[in-house]
């Protein structure tokens, strides 16, 4: 059977990366192998597969699909994406330190705050954008959290300087991509040690499936971390692997569409009085704008801004669409919006909100892939509900 030649592009990694066809019927997409268990030649003798919890060849077709798009050696997938970031603190010892950034995640924030705090560990969170990266990260440290850009307020984090910074006190660096995707952005190829993703959201792209994975070139790294994956057994279930495989199949031309309409979406918003301030990576209006082009080959689809009103305005505007659905994820086909203070970001205290940016009327949306035109008037509209 063929297997893809090597250099490829991402667009042409999307169709073939990590794949070839199955070498006993010739199929062109991975097969589903729904079995929990495989029948083994002899005692303690098997195939190379002997339980799913700890091999399916459906979910080592993903893994593989995800390594090769993030230019990695292992991919370690689990069942979302709060799995693979609990899979990463299962590397460390109570009493170790883990410096984070301020804006990530709400799932994230509660569990580190709320569960891993409780087993031992230390969670330092600090605004990497404000924070030189030697005063940021002390020694001792052992994990570097971050997200960039962040989520909601979509902060953009000098990777290459954090990973130089973790690197010499002797930490790991864990970089959230799934906001940039592999896409657009690589994080180990600037000295991140693993990359994680929520493949829920653009990887999948058509809001169907709960997933996680993390990428890496650290071969030491993968051996913990599949230990890890066996031992806790958070996996995927093999039809959400064959659905993430099938998405990822569309993921440079979904990308491509998400940044087209993104990027009209934001010029509008701007240039709307009842909105005071939007965030967009790739737009010359972002504080870290020029970070950005440095790290980035563009960006998707998630916009975060403010508009001029109180918490009830904001949530009478998320109401009031009719193209955009009001629900939490993001990254799929379909437009998405939420507010992050009542949803998503709910679990972070509303003091700690405050302080890191977040406020009430913060709307976050997932620009998807209808025709922009549509949803620049179903904005337009809502902005008439909201404020009058």
């Amino acid at each position: 059977m063929s297997t893809a030649p090597k250099n490829l592009k991402l667009e042409s990694l999307c169709i073939h990366g990590g794949q070839s066809p199955e070498p006993i019927t010739g199929a062109v997409m991975p097969p589903v192998f729904q079995t929990s268990t495989y029948a083994q030649p002899g005692v303690a003798r098997h195939t190379g597969y002997e339980y799913s919890r700890t091999q399916n060849p459906t979910r080592e077709k993903l893994e593989a699909a995800v390594a090769s798009l993030e230019g990695a050696t292992d991919g370690v997938a689990f069942g979302s994406g709060s799995a693979a970031t609990a899979a990463i603190q299962h590397l460390l010892d109570a009493g170790d330190t883990v410096v984070c950034g301020d804006d990530v995640y709400g799932g994230t924030y509660r569990q580190f705050t709320k569960v891993f705090s409780r087993q031992g560990l230390n969670y330092e969170f600090v605004d990497f954008t404000r924070v030189a990266p030697e005063d940021a990260i002390g020694e001792g440290t052992k994990l570097v959290w971050l997200e960039s850009p962040t989520n909601p307020l979509l902060k953009v984090s000098d990777i290459r300087a954090l990973a130089a910074r973790a690197h010499a006190v002797g930490a790991i660096v864990a970089v959230d991509n799934t906001f940039a995707s592999p896409f657009f952005q690589q994080p180990l190829s600037m000295g991140a040690d693993l990359v994680v993703h929520s493949t829920t959201k653009y990887i999948n792209g058509h809001s169907d499936v709960v997933g996680g994975i993390l990428a890496t070139r650290d071969a030491d790294l993968a051996a913990r971390l599949r230990f890890i994956q066996n031992s806790i057994g958070a996996v995927p279930g093999v039809w959400d692997c064959w659905l993430t495989l099938r998405g990822i199949k569309t993921l440079a031309v979904r990308m491509q569409r998400h940044q087209e309409n993104a990027t009209k979406v934001v010029d509008w918003l701007i240039a709307q009085p009842g909105v005071t301030r939007v965030w967009y990576p790739m737009h010359p209006s972002h504080p870290q704008y020029e970070l950005a082009r440095s790290q980035m080959t563009g960006f998707g689809g998630m916009v975060s801004f403010e508009i001029d009103g109180d918490l009830a305005a904001a949530e009478r505007f998320c109401e009031a669409t009719r193209v955009f659905t009001l629900a939490e994820s993001l990254g799929g086909v379909e437009s998405l919006i939420e507010l992050p203070a009542a949803m998503t970001h709910a679990s972070i205290p509303p003091d700690v909100r405050r302080e890191i940016g977040i406020a009430d009327g913060l709307v976050r949306v997932s620009v998807g892939i209808e025709h922009v035109d549509d949803l620049i008037a179903d904005l337009g509209q809502a902005l008439k509900v909201a404020l009058g």
